[in-house]
């Protein structure tokens, strides 16, 4: 993981407007959002192995998600970049479980925090100066 500055640390504002902005520039909720805490993901390679995160905390109202209307306000934290390796191919030592599929069928990262090249940094904050373009100026 490696942190990126941006002009969009610290910046709150509603966060059905930044969630409508950000999907239509192949940004997406990051799965593991709760109702105070989340990330906008985009994958930046075709194999979706490399991510820019915006991470951000709710500090008004409640996220959900799922719904159209939402009252939350988001304040957002660090963006960084991260590199994720998996497992290619077939786990041969896999054990068929009935109710162990239900709970975890995808296999976790061998690296969840795998070292980034200088490329994917660059690509990410080509991404974020892209990204903060899209965002009003805002007087603090």
């Amino acid at each position: 993981m490696i942190p990126l500055s941006s002009k969009l640390e610290s910046r709150e504002q509603e966060f059905s407007e930044v969630k409508q902005m950000l999907e239509r520039h192949r940004f997406a909720l990051g799965g593991s959002w709760d109702y105070k805490n989340g990330s906008f993901d985009r994958p930046l390679d075709e194999a979706q192995k490399v991510w820019l995160r915006l991470p951000f905390a709710v500090t008004n109202g409640n996220l959900d998600g799922e719904a159209s209307e939402n009252d939350a306000k988001i304040q957002f934290y660090q963006p960084f970049v991260l590199r994720h390796l998996y497992n290619e191919g077939v786990d041969g030592e896999a054990q068929p479980r009935v109710l162990g599929s239900l709970i975890d069928q995808f296999q976790s990262p061998v690296d969840p925090d795998a070292s980034v090249s200088a490329h994917w940094v660059a690509q990410a904050e080509q991404t974020l100066r892209e990204v903060e373009n899209l965002f009003p100026d805002q007087t603090r």
